[in-house]
């Protein structure tokens, strides 16, 4: 049953199992969709998506599949009432027949009367339609042939539903938002994990599992502590081009500042790129500087370092000296060096771009020539849910 479904939903990319697909089918067998595909729809999302992320994946799909298919408001009462009372097969609502097409409908004598009165006293419409919601005309109502006049929408179909793909702003390959940014950040916890540490911490469970495995002779079990051991220095392009993503990544900053599975975050700062100096506040100024050579002294190979920006630049500020954009603050090194530098001094480093991977492309954006000679040296990331999840692997492989 609804095989075809399941096929869609995997061509848009919703991992249903088997185990979960079978589950539904029972589901069905015991009628909690209740004949209706409004109660469908909910029942098989709760049942076959496991994440919010898929719930705009999951609306194309059933959109995809059942769109122009509706189950009319009381469709299991009226043929049950059909069987009882052996009437012909129209579709019953209250007390009236349904007109089979808009055509017919029109036609009819009582269509004009009440668009009429619809005129003269909205009033007086909204009364009829509030009697069990079964009028032609009006909003609100569950006839499933109505004809809506004024007001806004309401009782939605379960096509309607998933055509409004109310979850859109809840997919993994979107830009992050603001509701989006600290659930994202919580994949940074899995750097903290049971594999890094010495083993100087008495495992309990472990102790008495191994001691039994064995007749009873003591067998000691030592574990990593499980405490947080995560270090990382937040390095984020300020100015100039990004002043089109300041708010996206003010957001960010103010996750990473919230984040209370870190044990240390540093955060500076740099313009375009990073050359003599970084900056400890965004204003990339004299006052506010700290030699990069200074930089890389205060921070052992055990930080990871995340770096923001859009890697959008002249290639002179990464390939000459002096090519840094602030005339103030000439390089005696070309950027690259630089990056380099950086690159082999913390050997988990990633750079997240906020600008999306399709326009990396340098036969589509004139400025993709900085950011694919950056991601030579150091892996880039686009600033999304998946490309953060991506990021937090890279920052987990061994060097």
């Amino acid at each position: 049953m609804f095989i075809n479904f399941l096929y869609e939903l995997k061509k848009t990319g919703v991992p249903v199992s088997l185990v979960e697909w079978m589950t539904l089918m029972e589901a069905l067998s015991k009628g909690l969709a209740f004949s209706s595909l409004r109660e469908f729809y909910h029942v098989a999302r709760t049942v076959l998506v496991k994440s919010e992320t898929q719930f705009d994946n999951y609306d194309l799909a059933f959109q995809n599949y059942f769109s122009g298919i509706e189950s009319p408001a009381n469709w299991v009462d009226d043929i049950l009432g059909w069987l009882k009372d052996g009437l012909p097969p129209q579709i019953l609502v209250g007390d009236q027949s349904l007109p089979q097409d808009l055509d017919e409908r029109e036609k009819q004598p009582e269509f004009t009367e009440k668009t009429e009165k619809q005129e003269q006293n909205n009033q007086e419409v909204s009364n009829a339609v509030a009697k069990d919601g079964g009028m032609y005309f009006g909003h609100g109502g569950f006839n499933p042939k109505g004809n809506r006049i004024g007001g806004v929408p309401g009782n939605f179909s379960a096509i309607q539903v998933a055509a409004r793909r109310d979850y859109r702003g809840y997919r993994s390959d979107v830009i992050l938002g603001v509701r989006r940014f600290e659930a994202a950040l919580r994949v940074l916890r899995e750097l903290t994990n049971l594999h890094e540490g010495v083993k100087d911490e008495l495992d309990i469970n472990g102790t008495i599992d191994a001691t039994c495995r064995h007749a009873g002779r003591l067998e000691l079990v030592w574990a990593r502590p499980r405490k947080n051991n995560l270090k990382i220095v937040l390095v984020m392009d300020s100015g100039g081009s990004m002043d089109m993503h300041i708010n996206l990544c003010s957001q960010l900053f103010s996750a990473f500042k919230r984040s209370s599975h870190l044990k240390d975050l540093r955060i500076y700062y740099f313009h375009n790129c990073i050359y003599d100096n970084l900056y400890v506040k965004p204003a990339c100024i004299g006052e506010n500087a700290i030699a990069t050579h200074d930089f890389l002294r205060n921070f052992d190979v055990n930080y990871r370092l995340i770096i923001i920006g859009d890697a959008s630049m002249a290639e002179s500020e990464l390939l000459a000296v002096n090519g840094a954009i602030d005339w103030d603050n000439r390089n005696q090194e070309p950027g690259l060096v630089w990056l380099k530098r950086l690159a082999r001094h913390f050997s988990h480093a990633v750079w997240l771009n906020p600008i999306p991977t399709k326009a990396w492309n340098e036969q589509l954006n004139y400025r993709a020539r900085s950011i694919n000679m950056i991601r030579k040296l150091i892996p880039m990331f686009e600033l999304s849910v998946t490309g953060l999840e991506k990021a937090v692997k890279q920052l987990k492989v061994s060097n």
